[in-house]
């Protein structure tokens, strides 16, 4: 009873402690601002109400980029800022952070024709401090994009970004926090302000986690020098407790998932869609296709998990059929989607969602500190800013030392059972724990789920050290099997209900329950709409 007892034991923790700073919100943003407070010497609780990741965290585009748009619309200090970050963490978390070319095709007298997409481009990589682009012509291109339409193309110009898996980002950066002396928790959610005069000092708490050796709704009252509000699309919730504002514009953002075998691509495209000339990538990940992403006013509740509505679904196909005829994708194509929200901070002028500035923003209200906005590549950055302006709070100077977000991890040789790349993998997803994941997990375990590159061990692994209490946290964001594989994977893992067994103690019938609860997730969120269900 391990898992349930160090559960336990983190509440105990978390509500008996006089803390420094105490994050809401466990996505990248959180994270971040956790990772740098305990760095220096900050006694740090994180709290998240649902799971690591749930919200935007583990539903971006899966890319760490500079922003290409961004410099057209002026925002050349965030294109900056956003590609330094970018070659930071390719520096220090390789395999996680991949470097990717993308391609945009020129075609006669559409704008942006060669030179001045290669003006553009070079901007971006002088931004970087590197020269990494080059023109191909027409044949060339065609060559390595199989499929592409080649009607009034006259060539392409490729550049690199990056991808990652975003869930796995958020938790290697908590891996880092916690071997720093972090404290957290998920499933605890925080419905008060507690307050000293007119200064908020602390938060009313109440652990949801039902079903995993706690009472539900049992609750507590936690002090904190600063409370640091790092809720993404949801932070104007506590904000308005303090002042009559809104802020935040959720922005939803949605993608569809394809078998490479109906489109192989071994890099990524970005044009513009036919209807409205919104920029969308069509690019490769965990040996998938992506397309994607929408750009829309999510009005519905933020309560409930985002999903893709019909019409963005028939609008990427269009889309994706549009740049790749051949393919002629349907609906029956699809193995999965995704839709997040984006927490832009609005101008207020009710413009066009993709002209609203990505740019991240911080309020000190009455001893809140609230932070939201920005991408996932700068998150750091972020950080230092949420902690600046807490620092009057804490007593202490904030500045960007450089150090590393990510230790080295001591990964030594690959073991002899390993290739190569499933020992790379693991070093990716690991990190600093990689020898202890090689320690713990079974042999036999190391072994490939279906045709991903997600390994038997790593479900172990989350089950044991990564605090999972649904079924959904371990498939949709501890891995990505719920992405990547039809019907959102159950069926093609027969060791699952072992390892549910073994590391969670879940009897026969909490497994059957959570397989129903997954199963309804997945359909209703990560599938297809209703009325288009096949």
């Amino acid at each position: 009873m391990a898992v349930i007892e160090a559960r336990k034991q983190q509440w105990q923790t978390l509500t008996t402690t006089a803390w420094d700073v105490l994050v809401i919100g466990g996505g990248i943003t959180g994270a971040g601002v956790a990772r740098e407070a305990v760095r220096r010497g900050l006694r740090t609780a994180l709290i998240e109400q649902t799971d690591y990741s749930w919200g935007t965290s583990s539903r971006s585009s899966k890319m760490v980029h500079g922003g290409l748009r961004y410099i057209a619309q002026g925002e050349v200090r965030l294109t900056w800022h956003s590609l330094t970050e970018r070659e930071r963490l390719l520096r220090e978390a390789p395999g996680l952070v991949e470097r990717m070319g993308f391609h945009f095709a020129h075609y006669k007298g559409v704008f942006p024709g060669r030179w001045p997409f290669q003006f553009l481009i070079t901007v971006y990589d002088l931004l970087a401090g590197m020269r990494d682009h080059r023109y191909f012509k027409k044949l060339n291109f065609l060559a390595r994009m199989p499929g592409h339409r080649g009607e009034g193309l006259t060539g392409a110009t490729r550049y690199t970004d990056a991808v990652v898996d975003d869930s796995r980002l958020v938790q290697r950066v908590l891996d880092e926090a916690v071997a720093d002396g972090l404290v957290m928790l998920n499933y605890v959610k925080a419905t008060d302000l507690v307050m000293t005069g007119d200064r908020v000092t602390g938060l009313r708490l109440q652990d949801t986690s039902d079903d995993f050796g706690s009472d539900r709704g049992e609750t507590a009252v936690v002090a904190a020098k600063a409370v640091i509000n790092a809720t993404g699309a949801w932070a104007d919730r506590l904000r308005r407790k303090l002042i009559d504002e809104v802020r935040v514009r959720p922005l939803r953002g949605s993608h569809l998932v394809f078998s490479a075998h109906r489109l192989p691509l071994s890099e990524a495209l970005i044009c513009h869609h036919p209807d409205d000339q919104r920029v969308m990538f069509i690019y490769p990940w965990e040996g998938r296709t992506i397309v994607g992403t929408t750009d829309l006013d999510h009005r519905d509740d933020l309560d409930i998990e985002a999903a893709l509505s019909e019409a963005e679904m028939h609008y990427l196909l269009r889309g994706i059929n549009t740049q790749f005829p051949a393919a002629k994708f349907t609906v029956e194509d699809i193995i999965s989607t995704w839709s997040g929200v984006r927490p832009v901070v609005s101008a207020g002028d009710g413009n066009d969602p993709s002209k609203e500035s990505r740019s991240h923003s911080v309020w000190d209200n009455q001893g809140l500190i609230t932070v939201t906005g920005g991408k996932l590549t700068t998150f750091r950055l972020i950080a230092l800013d949420a902690l600046r302006l807490a620092a009057g709070q804490l007593g202490i100077t904030v500045r960007d030392d450089g150090a590393a977000i990510f230790r080295a991890p001591q990964s030594g040789p690959a073991p002899e059972h390993l290739t190569p790349a499933m020992f790379a993998h693991v070093v990716a997803r690991f990190g600093i724990h990689t020898q202890r994941f090689l320690r713990e997990m079974p042999a036999g375990e190391l072994v490939h789920i279906a045709d991903t590159n997600t390994l038997l061990a790593e479900l172990r692994w989350a089950c044991r050290h990564e605090q999972v209490v649904h079924l959904d946290d371990l498939l949709m964001r501890r891995v990505r099997l719920g992405l990547l594989l039809p019907r959102g994977g159950l069926s093609l893992i027969p060791q699952i209900d072992a390892i549910l067994r073994d590391e969670l103690h879940w009897s026969a019938e909490k497994i059957s329950a959570e397989r129903v609860r997954y199963e309804s997730i997945w359909r209703r969120y990560y599938y297809l709409p209703t009325a288009a269900k096949v």
